[in-house]
């Protein structure tokens, strides 16, 4: 959670590539998923993202590359277990995209493919659609 907020917080990385935009699957789990996760007490944004992705995928994250996508949160009493909040960025990454032990799967999903992934990262797919990068 960022300093003086309740809400949980993941940053989250969105990568598209040919129309389709990557999500992991983390063992036990039927949702997918944009990679990602809970910053460390003292991490900031950019320190979460690098360590998450290198945790997840054992891809390297370029710290100077990262670009705010967007902002997504559900509210309190939201099917999905609110209020949650996702700060999403687009970076570039050295390294093959390895799934690490803890990921089950990674796929390449289709705005179509929104029905699989949580409800807020249902809304990134929406912002992803709507500026064309995820037909």
């Amino acid at each position: 959670m960022a300093e003086g907020s309740s809400v949980p917080e993941k940053v989250a990385w969105v990568l598209v590539r040919h129309d389709r935009v990557l999500v992991t699957r983390s063992h036990g789990r039927d949702r997918f998923y944009l990679p990602g996760g809970h910053r460390e007490p003292g991490e900031s944004d950019e320190e979460t993202l690098v360590r998450e992705i290198d945790e997840e995928l054992r891809a390297a994250i370029d710290p100077g590359s990262m670009a705010h996508f967007g902002t997504f949160e559900i509210g309190e009493g939201h099917p999905d277990h609110g209020p949650f909040r996702m700060i999403c960025y687009t970076a570039a990454h050295r390294g093959e995209l390895t799934p690490s032990r803890e990921i089950a799967e990674k796929a390449w999903f289709r705005y179509a493919d929104r029905n699989r992934v949580s409800a807020v990262d249902e809304m990134a797919f929406d912002a992803l659609h709507a500026l064309g990068l995820l037909p």
